[in-house]
């Protein structure tokens, strides 16, 4: 991603290589922190870096 601090709940999506649906669930579950602007549900490219790095050590804890 470009030097953007957020995306939509879809990019994150894209970016973690799954469905649509599921992103969503883990926005409503607040495994995915996300905030509103407006109608639009924003996800800090943050939020999705440390989704993956916690998903990572959760993987090697295994």
């Amino acid at each position: 991603m470009s030097d953007r601090l957020t995306c939509t709940v879809e990019e994150a999506a894209r970016l973690l290589g799954i469905s649509r649906t599921l992103a969503y669930r883990l926005v409503q579950s607040g495994q995915l922190p996300s905030f509103k602007v407006g109608k639009r549900r924003l996800v800090p490219v943050a939020a999705v870096e440390a989704f993956i790095a916690d998903q990572l050590s959760s993987a090697s804890a295994s």
